[in-house]
């Protein structure tokens, strides 16, 4: 059969068809009237500040304002998303949340990701107000976190620092407490020490151990009025306390949150969890990339996601780096870290100590001496057990 010519006499024939070329991409353009009763800087930012962060997020749209009508014009599915978003972010202002960059630039990365849920369902789910501020999710991980938590019995929240793992928690645990959805409260985690020799530590066994469990009271103080938490205390409405602490006893009717679970043993995550009483809830947080047990010790929570994964009635929540929720530089040091890790596990060489859990390199020195010359003591899960027992 002889070749045939198209029009302007080339030959078509084993001829390959550039469709990129021949089909450009569709162009589209939307107009968004914003009503009246929303004012625009509250949707657009201060200074257009909110808008510049959604125009750096769609680099390939135009967006225009006049007025109270916003115009994008350009490729058909960022269009759509555009619009989207901005759907999005007027339901949020309606329910009376003050936007900021922030929140807009999550909101961007949610229409992105187009996973079915939207910002707004997201940003708007309040969980817990006290003294006029609000705690709710702010990404789509934290939610999935939060709904989890509602849905099962056990939840493990995995994740980097500053990913609202134990935060979210806590609020949750406060919000069952004031529904009556339990009667008490329970905080713990492990009393290891981060990387360092902290020596040997005076006062009482309450006062020794009191440094490890800090970061569980300032979360408190920011769910309750400060001077009803001693009172609950005192009650045993709410306990603070280290995990060998939780040895030897059932928790009924209680939510139970066990912190830094990457410094847990496999037989301390094992006695923790089999703790659960009655009517409890338990929640385990911890980021299995920062593990300060001594070398050779296996993370428990490590070991526990190869044995309960799949057991019905308990949810493993994973965050990222995407959720992390305090400064911008923390996600990006989370990822640098993360790259470090690849590098290290690709050349072959032992990571940190040599242990191999992936422990980020620190000193081991040599035992602190005291002015007597004798060796300082620690304060270590081995030693309150020791004293409990």
């Amino acid at each position: 059969m002889a070749p045939t010519t198209n029009a302007r006499g080339a030959s078509s024939e084993n001829t390959p068809r550039d469709d990129s070329r021949a089909t450009p991409t569709a162009q589209a353009q939307a107009k968004i009237t914003i009503p009246a009763k929303h004012p625009m800087v509250a949707l657009l930012g201060s200074g257009d500040s909110f808008l510049r962060v959604v125009e750096q997020g769609f680099p390939e749209v135009d967006i225009h304002v006049r007025g109270n009508e916003v115009t994008v014009s350009g490729n058909e599915a960022e269009v759509a998303l555009v619009r989207r978003l901005f759907d999005e972010l007027l339901i949020i202002v309606r329910t009376g949340q003050p936007l900021n960059e922030e929140a807009v630039e999550r909101s961007v990365a949610m229409v992105r990701s187009n996973d079915g849920h939207g910002p707004a369902e997201v940003m708007t789910l309040n969980i817990l107000s006290n003294r006029g501020r609000t705690i709710r999710p702010k990404t789509l991980n934290q939610k999935s976190y939060v709904d989890a938590i509602d849905e099962h019995t056990i939840v493990f929240g995995l994740g980097p620092a500053g990913t609202g793992k134990t935060y979210l928690a806590m609020a949750k645990a406060v919000q069952a407490l004031q529904s009556k959805q339990v009667t008490r409260i329970i905080l713990t985690r492990p009393a290891v020490e981060a990387g360092e020799r902290l020596g040997f530590l005076p006062g009482t066994l309450y006062e020794k151990i009191d440094p490890y469990l800090r970061p569980l009271y300032d979360a408190l103080h920011d769910m309750i009025d400060p001077d009803s938490i001693p009172r609950l205390m005192a009650a045993g409405t709410i306990e603070v306390a280290p995990l060998a602490y939780m040895r030897g006893r059932t928790l009924n009717d209680a939510f139970i949150i066990l912190d830094e679970a990457q410094n847990t043993s496999a037989e301390q995550m094992k006695m923790f969890l089999t703790r659960l009483g009655f009517g409890s809830r338990m929640v385990v947080t911890g980021d299995t990339t920062q593990v300060d047990l001594p070398g050779g010790t296996q993370s428990g929570l490590r070991v526990v996601q190869e044995i309960l994964r799949g057991v019905d009635d308990i949810a493993f929540c994973t965050l990222t780096s995407d959720d992390v929720v305090r400064h911008k530089l923390v996600g990006r040091i989370v990822d640098a870290y993360a790259r470090y890790d690849i590098r290290v596990e690709a050349d072959g060489r032992p990571n940190g100590d040599g242990s191999g859990n992936g422990d980020v390199p620190r000193s081991r020195g040599r035992r602190p001496i005291d002015k007597n010359g004798r060796g300082k003591h620690t304060v270590n899960m081995q030693t309150v057990e020791r004293e409990v027992n």
